[in-house]
């Protein structure tokens, strides 16, 4: 096994806890390296991935929830126009809209681990998919907001608004792209539809 190099983010370092390029020579396994069975292994990772993508989205809020505060603490701080921002009603649009994104994200991952516990994993394929394409969504639209009142000082590395922002949009790339995980939820939603429809006839 060897380690090719260690990859940037955005054009940033991001090692020694990012990802590297790894190259594998000579590796040979017999039949007893194979798990569950052959062709399983699409499984076996979709076992594991949904208490992980709790796991993602419950650290996206937390970091959604500190710039939020760094944010509030900037507007009462920085004045323009003879107002501190905080005064001013598109400042308070970004705060409410902020507010609200976090508690959305904060929901659905709950209501997405309650699902996991009373149905597990594979009942919560739903929520699963959800919460996997909306709170990065939703967490990078508080921090980008936060990055936005901060001004130049957001994207420096000053403070930790820029790195987080990096942080989340990887989130949307991480464990397959929100384009798959919506077409599972458009999948699932049409199948629970087209029951409903028959137990009608």
């Amino acid at each position: 096994i060897q380690c090719v190099r260690a990859l940037t983010v955005f054009g940033s370092d991001d090692a020694p806890h990012g990802h590297a390029e790894v190259t594998l020579n000579n590796i040979e396994l017999d039949e007893t390296a194979v798990i569950l069975g052959e062709g399983r292994g699409f499984e076996i990772a979709q076992s594991r991935l949904g208490p992980g993508r709790i796991h993602h989205c419950m650290r996206a809020i937390g970091l959604a929830a500190r710039c939020y505060e760094l944010m509030l603490e900037r507007t009462m701080q920085r004045r323009t126009f003879g107002k501190f921002l905080h005064e001013h009603g598109s400042c308070q649009e970004m705060i409410a809209d902020s507010r609200s994104d976090l508690e959305a994200a904060r929901l659905l991952t709950l209501a997405c681990a309650d699902d996991i516990d009373q149905l597990g994993a594979k009942g919560a394929r739903d929520k699963i998919a959800m919460i996997k394409v909306a709170v990065p969504e939703y967490t990078s639209r508080v921090v980008d907001r936060a990055v936005q009142i901060f001004g130049g000082a957001g994207v420096s590395s000053d403070f930790p608004l820029a790195r987080a922002l990096v942080g989340l949009r990887t989130l949307r790339i991480a464990d397959g792209p929100d384009a798959v995980h919506k077409v599972t939820l458009a999948k699932l939603e049409l199948k629970k539809a087209k029951k409903r429809m028959q137990s009608k006839i």
